[in-house]
């Protein structure tokens, strides 16, 4: 038995609501008061999530920050991500969890992003690639390139399989067709055609409009203790790398720089998609948004860092030009850094707390946080209504960490 979806299915949206109802009759598993923490993509759309599908008489955000526009956060990692949806140009052996966990989340986008179409800001859709190219520059990341992409192809862990709009290699002359404005270096390349990206910032906005529409309120002021500052039947701990503190949790921040780049006039066209390469073992992620292009991302192990590196900025300029020679000519509009939730096994941490049943995870995503928003919604959904959750997210539960 799965759990209704009340993202892709406004049937099962429906049956969801019927269910609360009983709840508040005394024969169901709803609450009255849900407080999601957390006021980013993450907790925007289980609080979004649950409002919709009535799964609570009140949902709750509660998150101090709202200089963004529309009110919404610019200090979390939300608001700096690539918004890639990647799992198959992530792929990499011995992560068969975190694979299968963003395939399904994947295949679950195309729903939530219809769903948000009608809160959607005017301008530019959510959707801002529909297919990412993936490449190495010399021998040995081809080597690991291949390796990683023939590991993804045989894998047996993704429900419905692979195919080739998920997954193929390219020659360097389809390279050269598709994104002819990168530079001609690539030693292998692969193309996924059901990947792409978000704009982070965009889905930010119809998050937070939509949530409106669903009746959720805000609460802006900074939570330090579950126990003393919530007063909800359940919570919804949505914190990114501040849920290590409010939960105990095996969460760290690791920092990530990114450059948000807008063309001038004359400058040559971005990569039409998402390129992401291995230049000198490093990786890089080119994303085109509308009027320019994000370039990211570092990865430091620092602590609480959120400040720009000059080294940072070079090593990205300088592998972004070996990859689009034309970067040079683009306005450096922006340099930016946010911090990443890291779990020691790179899988999020989903689900209700092994020691506190009022309590429901979803945190720790890592860089995967936006790939991994439908599900997750979908998951903290299952758990309000007491239902299987997603087979994806079961290598994620809250208990795995537990000790004892």
């Amino acid at each position: 038995m799965t759990a209704p979806d009340p993202i892709a299915d406004p049937a099962a949206a429906e049956a969801v609501r019927e269910a609360a109802v009983d709840a508040d009759a005394g024969t169901g598993t709803g609450a009255a008061r849900v407080a999601v923490i957390g006021g980013s993509v993450i907790g925007l759309a289980c609080a979004w999530t649950i409002a919709r599908s009535g799964l609570a008489s009140e949902v709750v955000v509660h998150e101090p920050d709202d200089s963004g526009p529309d009110g919404v956060p610019t200090s979390g990692a939300g608001w700096v991500a690539g918004g890639m949806l990647a799992p198959f140009s992530e792929a990499w052996p011995g992560e068969e969890s975190v694979f299968a966990l963003g395939v399904a989340s994947l295949r679950r986008w195309p729903e939530m992003l219809s769903a948000l179409e009608p809160h959607t800001p005017p301008g530019p859709p959510i959707r801002s690639a529909t297919h990412t190219h993936m490449l190495a520059v010399d021998d040995a990341d081809a080597r690991d390139l291949d390796m990683a992409m023939s590991w993804a192809l045989g894998n047996d862990v993704v429900v419905g399989g692979i195919n080739d709009a998920d997954l193929r290699r390219v020659t360097r002359r389809e390279l050269r067709e598709a994104e002819p404005s990168l530079a001609r270096v690539a030693r292998a390349a692969y193309r996924m055609d059901s990947e792409g990206a978000v704009d982070n910032r965009i889905l930010l906005a119809a998050l937070t409009r939509a949530c409106r529409a669903e009746g959720v309120t805000w609460v802006r002021k900074e939570v330090t203790s579950l126990d003393d500052d919530i007063d909800a039947d359940r919570v919804v701990l949505a914190a990114g790398s501040g849920s290590a503190v409010l939960a105990g949790l095996p969460i760290r921040p690791v920092k990530g720089e990114v450059l948000r780049l807008r063309a001038r006039p004359g400058c040559e066209d971005p990569p039409r998609g998402v390129v992401r390469a291995f230049v000198r073992g490093r990786p890089l992620y080119l994303v085109p948004r509308d009027g320019g292009l994000v370039v990211g991302a570092t990865q430091y192990e620092h602590g609480d860092d959120r400040q720009v590196t000059v080294a940072g900025v070079r090593d990205l300029l300088a592998d972004a030009e070996t990859i689009f020679p034309g970067i040079g000519e683009y306005e450096l509009a922006e340099m930016i850094a946010g911090l990443r939730p890291m779990t020691p096994d790179n899988l999020p941490i989903l689900g209700v707390d092994p020691d506190d049943p009022r309590l429901i995870h979803a945190t720790g995503h890592g860089r995967n946080g936006i790939a991994l928003t439908p599900i997750t919604a979908a998951t903290v959904a299952a758990e309000l209504q007491g239902a299987p959750v997603p087979e994806a997210a079961r290598a994620a539960r809250a208990d795995r960490f537990r000790r004892g």
